[in-house]
């Protein structure tokens, strides 16, 4: 087997860490000059002049100091004019999905979190909306199903996949959503989104690359100490900015201030996570790849993974996460997770620690079995978030715990 890697990145971003550790936190913003953002948990907010200062807080739901203060940050992070926060991932894709009116259609990728097909197939059946599922790796495909679908209004991508780590070229489907159709109707937009959980803004810029709509769920890589629930939006046009803002203040799905405190103090480490976790995970892919006891590995960093090419072109770097088909049969890849030691066996990704999952029968339980057949989450796939642990306990506990399932 191939244990290369994928070769030449992107460079990285100018000035990231600078904007993560200062951007929108200067000290002479309050009256204490604290160097750390104080955290303002009043939900309401005295008016010396009602309705006249257009820089006055109300009300902890409509605005907080707190989230302010990270949206600003995120807004530097994502290359983006706009940022919110909300008090979970799915909230942010929710309040995204509120954007469509009745009978306009999302096309999502096929390859995508189970969290988000159950959202729209629900979105579906109850609110009006069409939903069309298509194999967002091949353009031409998207290209196809937008034609299908004359009321297509938002485009969903993930990239990297969940959880078999398909790599979606952002830029492409982006220039093929955004061919006019109908000039004169502006309503016949095509906003495309991009979930960039996987990745972070340290790694790659969904905005920079054509989306519209860059979504995370800062529960994962942006705080990355899994202590805290949110999503986080980032848009550079202003009436979509705007549209999102009124959804964000009346629907009401946002975050608390002090996650919002916790999660600004994660962004200050990202950029040095983010190194961390691509060394350690290229390193777990590489001993995975060479393993007698591993059918298959796909991670994007290695130059086996067949999207290696849009990999190159459109990021600076690879997460943490690593997927793999252990050989034998299910059985095999419980006695995997059982023996585990560093690893700990359990849902979600980009915390410092070290995780593994199941996707057939935990992320994934839910998918129909024609969808797990076609979408390759078979019964031995087993997906890994690499943590910040030293290297060498990394690669060997998975070592003892591949020999402890065929043991």
């Amino acid at each position: 087997m191939c244990s290369q890697e994928c070769g030449k990145l992107l460079p990285p971003i100018p000035h990231f860490a600078t904007n993560a550790i200062h951007y929108a936190q200067e000290p002479e913003q309050w009256n204490s000059k604290a160097v750390v953002p104080p955290i303002t948990l009043s939900t309401t907010f005295k008016q010396q002049v009602p309705a006249k200062d257009e820089e006055r807080y109300e009300y902890t739901r409509f605005d907080n100091p707190n989230r302010r203060i990270l949206e600003k940050v995120m807004s530097a992070l994502d290359g983006a004019k706009y940022s919110l926060a909300y008090s979970s991932g799915m909230a942010a894709i929710m309040n995204i999905c509120h954007l469509l009116k009745s009978e306009e259609t999302i096309i999502c990728t096929e390859h995508v979190y189970e969290g988000t097909k159950e959202l729209f197939d629900k979105m579906q059946e109850e609110f009006n909306l069409k939903v069309a599922y298509v194999d967002c790796t091949d353009p031409k495909k998207l290209e196809e199903k937008i034609k299908e679908y004359p009321s297509t209004k938002l485009v969903w991508l993930e990239s990297p996949t969940n959880p078999t780590l398909k790599v979606i070229d952002i830029k492409a489907c982006a220039e093929v959503a955004h061919k006019p159709r109908e000039p004169k109707c502006p309503e016949k937009h095509v906003w495309v989104a991009v979930d960039n959980s996987f990745m972070s803004p340290y790694f790659q810029r969904p905005l920079a690359l054509g989306a519209d709509i860059c979504m995370s769920s800062a529960t994962k890589y942006m705080n990355g100490h899994s202590d805290v629930l949110m999503g986080l939006v980032s848009v550079n046009k202003k009436c979509l900015y705007e549209r999102l803002k009124f959804l964000q203040r009346t629907l009401g799905a946002v975050p608390s201030p002090f996650d919002c405190y916790m999660c600004n103090r994660g962004l200050k480490t990202l950029h040095i996570r983010m190194k961390l976790h691509f060394h350690n995970g290229l390193a777990v892919a590489k001993f995975l790849e060479s393993h007698p006891c591993v059918k298959k590995v796909m991670y994007p960093g290695l130059a086996s993974h067949c999207q290696c090419e849009v990999m190159k072109r459109q990021c600076s770097g690879v997460s943490g996460i690593v997927s793999f088909e252990i050989q034998g049969e299910e059985c095999n890849a419980y006695a995997f997770l059982r023996n585990l030691k560093v690893f700990t066996v359990g849902f979600s990704v980009g915390g410092y620690e070290s995780l593994a999952e199941h996707p057939y029968s935990m992320t994934h339980q839910n998918l129909p079995e024609e969808d797990k057949k076609r979408l390759g989450i078979t019964k031995t796939l087993i997906r890994l978030s690499v943590g910040l642990e030293d290297e060498e306990d990394l690669l060997a506990d998975l070592d003892q715990a591949l020999k402890a399932a065929f043991a």
